[in-house]
């Protein structure tokens, strides 16, 4: 069995992406590794190079920007990268440059990928997701992220990115995954609220004309982080390649995560979801085998 990893990446030390701490935490279980660093104003190439392993493949690409809708910028450029993934690789390894994978779940994901190897009804694997906000002491637990995601695909170039480059199709359908004991760790939304806001601003524009994105993230420098509807403290323990920043944090942000912002209809949902650990009417970019 042969494995290799792939992400894309642009302006990552502008905005301040763990990008070095993604590919590392699952580069032990990758065979090669295929970085698009796409057209950046910053040293993002001389990051990834820092890495130093010859695992890592760099390709350079070149965003349209002009492609605003429903991010599909971002699909395009993961397109690239997986597109440059030789046909030797069994299965492909998927990470963005704000997602982090805990080393406590690496020998799970690869047990995963031998056990379905053979299976060629699995197109992919999918994960279980944690998503960190305002600092590395919350945790997102409302219905506004995503639970799961497919991280881990066959190299079949008829599996695309789908949309914004959330998940896959192939041919158009939904994959047939089977789930794994495993999760990813999303850092998108911790960073200092100045960096945060920079990337708002940035990113919107993916979606976004540039009059709305003004009116979306204002005229702030700096993001507010109180706005979120709903947190949970998070008593785990971080991957070991996140040690490092963590302990860099500059910023302060505290919560009362007994406060909680939903309208009526919302919080009868989330109140059902942790009751029962039901999440009705959620949206599955993948069927469950």
């Amino acid at each position: 069995m042969k494995v290799c990893g792939f992400t894309f990446i642009r302006n990552a030390v502008k905005f301040d992406y763990p990008i070095v701490e993604a590919i590392t935490s699952i580069l032990p279980i990758c065979d090669a590794f295929v970085v698009a660093i796409g057209n950046s104003n910053d040293q993002t190439e001389a990051l990834i190079l820092g890495i130093d392993s010859p695992k890592i493949k760099i390709i350079h690409t070149t965003w349209d920007d002009s492609l605003r809708e429903g991010g599909k910028v971002l699909a395009v450029e993961t397109n690239k990268a997986f597109d440059a993934i030789s046909s030797e690789y069994d299965w492909c390894f998927y990470i963005q440059g704000d997602e982090v994978i805990h080393e406590k779940y690496l020998s799970n994901i690869k047990k995963g990928m031998q056990l379905h190897l053979n299976n060629r009804k699995v197109d992919g694997l999918l994960f279980k997701y944690v998503h960190f906000y305002g600092s590395y002491g919350y945790i997102g637990d409302s219905r506004k992220w995503y639970n799961h995601e497919v991280r881990i695909i066959r190299n079949d170039k008829k599996i695309r990115s789908w949309r914004d480059a959330q998940g896959f199709r192939k041919s158009g359908r939904k994959l047939n995954v089977k789930a794994i004991n495993a999760k990813v760790f999303h850092y998108g939304w911790v960073k200092s609220p100045d960096h945060q806001q920079e990337k708002q601003k940035s990113f919107h524009k993916m979606w976004h004309s540039d009059d709305k994105v003004k009116k979306m993230t204002g005229e702030k420098d700096k993001f507010d982080y109180n706005t979120i509807d709903s947190l949970k403290e998070f008593r785990g323990s971080h991957p070991a390649v996140m040690e490092q920043r963590i302990s860099k944090e500059t910023w302060a942000f505290n919560f009362n995560v007994k406060q909680k912002k939903f309208a009526l209809k919302d919080w009868l949902l989330y109140s059902f979801e942790k009751l029962t650990g039901i999440r009705p009417f959620e949206y599955r970019n993948y069927k469950r085998m």
